[in-house]
């Protein structure tokens, strides 16, 4: 589930070379690393509903903070502007705000219609996470789905 925001990361270090690697991978997993701290202090939901998906059980209730695409474009400026404020490299800290946002587009593919636009606006999703056999061809997927024990 998660090779495609890596896969960003790493590509990025070709038009960032100047960023270090974990810094890269930071900022396209910036709102899943948020993500489980705004549950666990109550910000936002989820729950798990077997089927909701062909791949994963997680149903993505409310997360208008990490995962809507206006939360996400303010935290790719709040990210780029700290970069940018230590490293006094703005065009580093482009690319870092680029990643950040690619997160949401990523998502917006393999998710079902849940990710909204804004907190409380319209949600999107192409739903790939729908479809076992093109899911399978991420190998991050392909172990969730054959051992993940909530199927």
């Amino acid at each position: 589930m998660f090779i495609g925001h890596f896969g960003v990361a790493m590509g990025a270090k070709r038009v960032a070379p100047a960023v270090s690697l974990g810094t890269l991978v930071l900022a396209a997993q910036l709102a899943d690393g948020l993500w489980p701290i705004f549950v666990l202090l109550g910000i936002e939901h989820v729950r798990i509903d077997p089927g909701i998906t062909r791949v994963t059980p997680l149903d993505f209730t409310y997360y208008p903070w990490t995962h809507s695409l206006l939360a996400d474009a303010a935290w790719a400026v709040l990210f780029a502007v700290s970069y940018a404020a230590l490293r006094r490299d703005w065009r580093a800290a482009a690319w870092l705000a680029v990643l950040v946002l690619s997160h949401w587009v990523l998502d917006w593919v393999v998710h079902r219609p849940d990710l909204p636009l804004w907190p409380g606006g319209p949600k999107f999703g192409l739903g790939l996470w729908n479809s076992l056999p093109i899911s399978m061809l991420e190998p991050g997927t392909v172990t969730c789905v054959s051992t993940c024990p909530l199927r």
